[in-house]
């Protein structure tokens, strides 16, 4: 049986953008784009009428922000992957993102080929992130005043655990993890499932916040 193709809906108040990226979108084999909308303001009526398994949110538009209408998003449907697209580098929408549970945080630079990635990555349960926000998230927590040591750990994580969890922590994605670490993708996914498990989180955002404000790596 053939997995179904992702849904997914952009919002972005660029007409040129939007368009841009819906026809990336629409003519990508595994991807179904059910909307390109340039508000949030419908995004409560939105989501249960499209149904999308990935939003892709633009953080600066009129009227409700996407910072707001990830929220809201979040509010109602949970389950509902949002990655957000961001212009600039700013620390604190970046710190308001993933407050409020953004999946991923990309800049609208990103390479085409980088945001497909980006969506498969989300759907596999992973939180995509430029580098370059990566090493924003990492100055938003204060580094801890002394390493814990595993046996310490409050998570009980194994020392292989430790090592996916400090590389998710500066920004690699499973791919980079796979090759730094010489393991198959699906040992990744693996180790990540049972990382979200020890962590009780739900998402890399998550997973992310969490090692850095416990010193976990």
């Amino acid at each position: 049986m053939e997995a179904a193709d992702t849904r997914v809906l952009i919002y972005e108040d660029n007409p040129d953008l939007r368009l841009s990226l819906s026809h990336l979108l629409g003519g990508t084999p595994g991807l179904e784009l059910v909307g390109a909308l340039g508000n949030c303001q419908q995004v409560e009526t939105d989501i249960p009428r499209l149904k999308p398994d990935v939003v892709l949110m633009d953080i600066d538009m009129p009227g409700i922000n996407g910072i707001e209408g990830l929220k809201r998003i979040k509010a109602n449907s949970p389950k509902v992957s949002v990655v957000m697209l961001t212009v600039f580098e700013d620390n604190d929408r970046v710190f308001q993102a993933v407050c409020a549970g953004a999946d991923g945080y990309l800049l609208k630079k990103t390479p085409p080929a980088k945001l497909l990635d980006a969506i498969g990555e989300v759907r596999a349960g992973g939180a995509p992130m430029t580098p370059a926000i990566a090493r924003q998230v990492l100055r938003l927590f204060p580094k801890p005043v002394a390493p814990r040591q595993q046996e310490d750990s409050p998570a009980n994580l194994s020392a292989r655990e430790q090592e996916i969890l400090g590389l998710l922590v500066e920004g690699y994605s499973y791919k980079m993890i796979a090759h730094d670490r010489g393991i198959s993708l699906d040992t990744v996914r693996s180790h990540i499932k049972k990382i979200y498990e020890k962590l009780h989180v739900r998402s890399m955002t998550e997973a992310v916040s969490k090692a850095l404000r416990q010193g976990l790596t």
